[in-house]
Parts: C-alpha cells; structure tokens; sequence
C-alpha cells in the first residue's frame, strides 16, 4: 500500500494542493477525507481558513484545533499551511502543537517541508508578524505622575528614534550629518534608560497598570520572520540548524542595535566575521569532544569551564591567521602569537548565564526550560531559546577576545591596518573608543547590573537578521545579588527604599492634595462667595435709594 497523506483544506484550496502534492511525490496518495483512508496517515496537512477577529477566532482556537488534530491522528507529524492575511502574532504561532508551520508558502517550500517531515524533521517558515506592535495605550485617568511622565517620555523618544532612523536610511551624503543622527540616537537610547531609571519598574514603560502583565518583547516577532528547519530531532540535527541560523546572519553583515557600544564594532567587518565565525568552529569542536564522552550536567559544566582558555586562543588564531607577520619595530612579529600571548584568555564575563543547560540540550538533546515551561529540545520554541543562549554566548565571547585585540593594537600601529576600521588608525580615536568601553563597563559593573540582579533580570545579546539586538530574560539571581560588592549593594539598597517609601509618599501627596481640594472649595471658595454677595447686595442698596 502506497504511502497517504491526509489533508484538510477547503474544497477549492485541497484541489490544488492535492495535485501539487501528487505531481511531485511520485506514490504518495493524498486523502482529503477521513473516511477514505487505508490505515494511518503518514503526514496530516491543515490549511486552516482566514481567521478574522470580528468572527470571535483567536490564538487559542487555533491551538486547540491543531491540539485536536495532532492527538487524532498520532503519531503522524502535522504541518500548518497557514494562509496570508491572519493576524496572528509569530509568538502564538511558534507555540502551536505542530511538526511544521509555514506561512503563505510557495509550492517548493510545502515539497521541501513535506520530504522534510516525512524524514522526522521540523520546519516553520513565518512571515512578517500579522499583527504590528501595538503602540503604547494613552494614560488612564487613574495613572499615577510617574507613569504618565514615562509613558510620555517614551513616547517622545521613541516619536524622534522613528525620524532620526528615517534620515539614515539611506545614510546622508555628508559624513558629518550621519555621526550627529547617530549620536543623537546614542543620547535618546541613554534618555530612555534615564527613564526607565527614575520610574520603573520595566511594566511601566507601556503604561500599564502594575496588575497588568507587560508586553514581552519576542524576538521572534522580526520583520524578516522566522525560519527554521531542522532535519533530525537529536542532538546533532539541533546544533547544525542552530548553526545554520547563526552563519546566515552573520553572513548578511551584524549592525549594533543593542542599545550599548560593542569592541567587535572597532574590528574589521571581515575580521569581525572572522571572528564569529571562528568561535562557532570552535564550539562545534568543543560540542562533538563532549558528546564523545557522555557525562552528567555537572561534569559537562566543569569541562566546558576548563575548555574556555583553550577555545578562545584557537579562535584568535583563527582570526588572525597563523601564518601571518607583520613588522614591529623593525622586526617581523607573528601576530597570532603575539595576541595570544598579550591577552588574558582566562578572563569571565559576570552576565554570561549558567552554560549548563544550553550544554544539556546541545550535547544530549534534554528539555530546556522556556518561559516556565519545560520544552523538549526539537520544539520550536526551545530551539529558538537554544540559539538565544548560543547567540549570547557568541557574541559576549567575541567581546572579551576584542578588547584584547585592542589592546594590543594600542603599541602597535601596524596591526591596526589588518585587524581594525579604516577609521580606528587614528591614535586618538582608538584611545577614544577605548575610554568610551572603559567608562561604559564601569557604569554597567557599579549602577546597572546590580538593578540588574535585583530586579532578577540577565541581558541577553542575540544575533538574528544581520543585527545584535538585546532581549532581557527573567531569572533568579539571588545567589549572585548576595555577592556583591558593598558599594553596589548601596544601589539595590536605594532601589529597595524607594520601592519601599513610595506607596507612603503617594499617599501623602494624594492626602495633600485632597486637603488643598477642600480648602480652596468648602473654605476659600465659600469666603469668596460670602464676599460677592456682599458686593452685590450693597450695590443694591445704594441703586435702590431716592
């Protein structure tokens, strides 16, 4: 019996597809009714209709259907031809019980995501989101001062950001034109920071009310969409389409939006490549020797603590080349050597999170847990949160090994012309770049990351579309918090006082205020009137005599 494919579709749309499927798949019969089938399906497409908001349709309808559907017909894999105009958001897409999901796909792309299917694979291809973000909801009459002066000063930072963007794209003719725009943008991301500073917590930067969840901001909701195929669910099949993800958007070009100032921004495009590149090699290598040898989480950590030093002097290596020399005062000097040999390699990056269960599900494809939620490795959402971790890894690495690269190109002009921008050969503006890393890590180290760590949040650095954005992941950092320093201990304990006084001053403001109300209404307001009416009935009376 020739393998089936079960399809549900409306009627017009299942005759297409159905001779598509049955031209290319060569034996492969396409049932478009339950009723017809000869034993199991070997796959289960659903095109489901144009859900519109108007008729009551939501996310959750879709779950559940897709719910129905997959336990129905278990354990065939199901695929979700999703048509163009929905308004579904990428995240509630990305959470839906499929094997794949595809967007408004071409005929080649449901051929490769059904030969992909049928081989224990996943696919999901989306589009741009449905729905766009929703813009900040104007402030209620019962939001408090604070909030209503974040809410309005976002959105005057967020209203400039828009324009300035516009004037760079294209970037202007003149160069000083574009340094202004982007410094500007640099002074609004520092005035939003300010903000989110002096009257946080984060759920107020969208003017919601404190019982209100705050919208989480999905990377997966990009403009390019998401697309993700993983052609074995073990593992190995993880990794190389994690991989995958990564190269591709380093290969378009990395753009900083991540709202700090980068040291791979003083490299080189192509040696920043290089250099990304180079550290992906090195974490396969670093992911197959562990995998060889089987070993509890625990162990894997330790070892791939140990293995640090070693992976980065091979991807400095690899960066600069090991056969290449340059001259230094008056001799030839291998440059690999010497940046090996002049960096410290050894050094740790305090918001790097736990590698343990980024290593747990690369080497032995255990769940990873996403948004409270243990999620088995080849779900959808655990292998974007894998490339997450994978990205932030990546690119926090990259930072460590290109502060030292320049710090070793400071005593050494001639390395600047191989390893940095055209624009860093100046010794001024490479010392000025490196103040600038200077002052924003000691700002990062003595105000930021300990807010940072009392509010429980870890900033993540993901590499997705050609850009390095920032996402902000919730979890606990007490032990951390308990580690700190006493002078940043001082700022959590400021943040802790005023989280503390501010419903007592907020009362007494509101209590003043009432008593200023009745003052000017039941005391001068009476008085004023008492005194008209004296006014008035004079006036009276002197018109009123002969």
């Amino acid at each position: 019996m020739s393998p089936q494919l079960l399809l549900f579709a409306e009627p017009l749309v299942a005759n297409g597809l159905k001779r598509l499927l049955e031209d290319q798949l060569e034996g492969m019969g396409v049932i478009s009714a339950a009723s017809a089938l000869q034993g199991a399906p070997e796959l289960v497409i659903w095109r489901p209709e144009i859900w519109r908001p108007e008729n009551g349709s939501d996310a959750s309808v879709l779950r559940r259907e897709a719910l129905l559907l997959r336990e129905r017909w278990q354990p065939a894999p199901l695929l979700i031809l999703l048509p163009p105009g929905h308004r579904f958001a990428a995240s509630a897409l990305l959470d839906l019980p499929a094997h794949g999901l595809l967007e408004a796909p071409s005929p080649e792309q449901i051929i490769d995501a059904v030969t992909t299917l049928r081989s224990g694979g996943r696919v999901v291809q989306l589009c741009s989101p449905g729905t766009p973000s929703p813009s900040p909801p104007p402030p209620a009459s019962g939001v408090g001062l604070g909030q209503w002066l974040l809410v309005g000063g976002l959105e005057q930072i967020e209203t400039v950001r828009a324009q300035c963007r516009r004037l760079l794209d294209p970037p202007p003719a003149n160069p000083l034109h574009q340094w202004m725009l982007e410094g500007r943008l640099r002074e609004l991301a520092c005035a939003r920071q300010l903000l989110l500073l002096l009257w946080g917590p984060l759920s107020l930067a969208w003017g919601l009310p404190e019982d209100s969840p705050a919208p989480a901001h999905d990377p997966a909701d990009a403009s390019r969409g998401t697309q993700l195929t993983l052609q074995q669910r073990n593992a190995e099949g993880i990794w190389l389409a994690v991989r995958g993800r990564l190269e591709s958007s380093i290969a378009a070009g990395l753009a900083n939006h991540s709202g700090q100032l980068l040291a791979i921004e003083g490299l080189s495009p192509a040696r920043c490549a290089d250099l990304l590149l180079a550290l992906l090699d090195q974490l396969e290598g670093l992911r197959a020797q562990l995998a060889a040898e089987p070993a509890s989480p625990a162990v894997l950590r330790e070892r791939w603590v140990s293995l640090q030093p070693q992976l980065r002097e091979q991807a400095l290596r690899a960066m600069a080349s090991p056969y290449v020399q340059l001259p230094r005062q008056g001799a030839l000097q291998p440059v690999a050597r010497t940046l090996i040999e002049s960096s410290d390699l050894a050094v740790d990056d305090p918001e790097l999170p736990d590698a343990q269960p980024m290593l747990a599900t690369l080497v032995m494809a255990q769940p990873l847990l996403v948004d409270g939620q243990l999620l088995a490795a080849d779900e959808l959402r655990a292998i974007l949160q894998l490339e997450r971790l994978v990205a932030n890894w990546l690119v926090r690495t990259a930072e460590l090994l290109a502060a030292e690269v320049l710090a070793c190109c400071g005593p050494w002009p001639e390395l600047r012309r191989y390893l940095l921008r055209a624009d860093l050969l100046s010794t001024r503006n490479l010392e000025r770049l490196r103040n600038q890393l200077n002052a924003q890590q000691r700002w990062s180290d003595w105000f930021e990351r300990p807010i940072a760590l009392y509010e429980s949040r870890r900033r993540l650095l993901c590499v997705d579309a050609g850009t390095i954005g920032a996402v902000n992941l919730l979890e606990p950092r007490d032990a951390e918090l308990r580690r700190l320093r006493p002078l940043q201990q001082l700022v959590t304990l400021a943040l802790e006082t005023r989280d503390a006084l501010a419903p007592q001053l907020r009362q007494l403001i509101q209590g003043v205020g009432n008593l200023v109300v009745v003052l000017l209404t039941q005391v001068v307001g009476r008085a004023i009137g008492l005194i008209g009416r004296g006014i008035l009935q004079g006036l009276g009376r002197g018109v009123s005599r002969p």
